[in-house]
């Protein structure tokens, strides 16, 4: 059922919430609903927590996305909808107000308040938290952030604040036109203050975990499994279909397209590049393809040699043939990448550098070149590690780099691979000299992926720091005038804290009796608006 309240509309500079809500699974007239209403779903690896301030990829975000409620929501449409805020509003798109739904409760049965979002929010930015998405609040410009975030004021100060148990408001430095779409983001959802309090680092265990979404945590093994129950306490829960959801940690794709042909798992999470064309044929409509604001990409360790070196990191950008790993490796629409933003994000399309039109020798010459004027050829090689994480799709790909690295340049990438948790310590302890890793928008604007590379953010695992490009997207998030990302983007083609390789599409077998999936151009599947067909 489609509740619709309000448009959203501007008069006399201020702006009122909200709009078309789209909060629940609309199931067409006739349509016979199966009697068991449990979804299984493949999530890749293990989660690395289900503390929101713990995490910074999706095999957490999905979770969280389907467990906790945010203030606001993006709906399938893309546009904006009131979830635990009902309304908000601004007279100077500075100072923010969120009102909150009445009678809205946390899973165990207490009031969800406006002091759990301010508890969250400080708890986020907080240093000691060291949340690897803590430069997350920095970049939308709430107040005094930027100074917590560095230590020099207390978690306290920041710009939000409790007017009473049901209104937040929110203050900025500056107005930022994304502003709320970076609040629609799941690591923006609150928390509950009296669990967190209560359990310290235990309260993401199912027997005392606190949730706010349609789904609550009912169990955990640990490389096997997490199991959702539908939350009662939800505010939206009388229309939700699914009761029960289980995400599978499975990083072998063989193992789980076999699994999914065994009719085990629902929903997987990607499809075997390797079997792809054979199961397209076979399976046809369950084959789902769909745009994804993503870049995969290769990050150097710029602070450690011989990364430091711009040189080398420019040479090893140049000898990869992009487009075969796009069309021949992966072969399900992706397309090479020679930007670190996607085309068309925000409706912004950045201009592809020259390189991106060189025939391959021309660009193997010049890196041959760039190469061997910093000290490396054929008779003193290049040698280094290639860390990714483990999965049988991310071994093709760097089979693949390295022959082209090692064919091109006579380069030696040793290949390395480790369980996701530990490559991500691994990362953040900076103790890598090239790792896989990949970024999906966290809203539709250049700035999500262009801000992991300004000096110091907490998503920074390159370590690269360049003034002039923090100054580029200081000018760029102030104005959101193209030029300026251009330009910060032009830099990092020149620099290349990291290779782009390619850009997403989601690709994923979905069984036939799955109604109402869709998968936005986020990455999000919202398991609240699917229901299973009696089949």
């Amino acid at each position: 059922m489609k509740k619709t309240i309000k448009n959203i509309f501007l008069f006399t500079g201020i702006i009122f919430g909200s709009l078309t809500l789209s909060h629940a699974a609309i199931i067409p007239p006739g349509t016979k609903l199966a009697i068991n209403q449990d979804i299984v779903l493949h999530n890749g690896s293990e989660p690395a927590s289900l503390d929101v301030h713990k995490v910074e990829s999706d095999v957490e975000f999905d979770i969280i996305h389907d467990f906790f409620s945010g203030l606001i929501d993006t709906g399938i449409d893309g546009k904006l909808n009131p979830d635990l805020a009902v309304s908000w509003e601004t007279k100077d798109n500075k100072v923010w107000l969120f009102h909150l739904r009445e009678g809205i409760k946390w899973s165990d049965g207490s009031p969800i308040t406006a002091h759990d979002v301010v508890f969250s929010w400080r708890r986020l930015i907080d240093p000691q938290m060291a949340s690897p998405y803590g430069s997350y609040i920095e970049n939308m410009y709430i107040t005094n952030a930027k100074d917590i975030l560095a230590g020099k004021k207390k978690v306290d100060a920041l710009g939000v604040k409790a007017l009473d148990d049901m209104t937040v408001e929110v203050t900025l430095e500056q107005p930022l036109s994304y502003f709320l779409q970076m609040v629609a983001h799941p690591v923006m959802v609150p928390i509950s203050q009296k669990a967190v309090e209560k359990y310290g680092e235990k309260w993401t265990q199912p027997n005392v975990f606190v949730s706010s979404g349609p789904f609550k945590l009912a169990e955990w093994i640990v490389n096997e499994k997490v199991i959702g129950i539908r939350n009662p306490q939800y505010w939206d829960n009388a229309h939700t279909v699914i009761n029960k959801v289980t995400y599978l940690a499975v990083t072998s794709e063989t193992a789980v397209v076999n699994r999914y042909l065994a009719g085990e798992i629902d929903i997987t999470k990607s499809i075997p590049s390797i079997s792809f064309n054979s199961l397209k044929t076979k399976l046809g409509s369950q084959v789902h393809i769909s745009p994804k604001l993503g870049v995969y990409y290769y990050e150097f360790n710029t602070q450690k040699a011989p990364f430091n070196d711009i040189r080398v990191r420019q040479a090893l950008n140049l000898a990869l043939d992009k487009t075969i790993i796009s069309d021949k490796v992966l072969g399900q629409g992706q397309k090479a990448a020679y930007n670190n933003t996607p085309p068309n994000t925000g409706g912004m399309n950045l201009k592809q550098p020259d390189y991106a039109s060189w025939t391959l020798a021309k660009r193997i010459e010049k890196a041959r070149k760039l190469l061997n004027e910093a000290g490396y050829n054929r008779n003193n090689p290049l040698k280094f590690n290639l860390l990714y994480n483990t999965s049988e799709g991310h071994t093709r790909i760097a089979i693949a780099v390295s022959s082209m690295w090692k064919k091109n340049l006579g380069v030696d990438a040793i290949l390395q691979n480790q369980e996701w948790k530990t490559m991500l310590d691994t990362m953040h302890q900076s103790n890598f000299d090239v790792v896989r890793y990949a970024w999906t928008a966290d809203y539709d604007h250049p700035a999500s992926f262009l801000n992991n590379f300004v000096t110091n953010s907490s998503n920074n695992t390159s370590l690269y720091s360049n003034n002039i490009y923090d100054d580029l997207m200081k000018k760029a998030k102030t104005t959101n005038d193209m030029k300026y990302f251009q330009q910060a983007q032009d830099i990092l083609t020149r620099d290349v804290p990291s290779i782009p390789i390619y850009y997403y599409v989601s690709a994923r077998l979905v069984k036939p009796y799955i109604g109402g999936y869709y998968i936005s151009p986020l990455g999000f599947i919202s398991l609240k608006d699917l229901y299973i067909i009696e089949h």
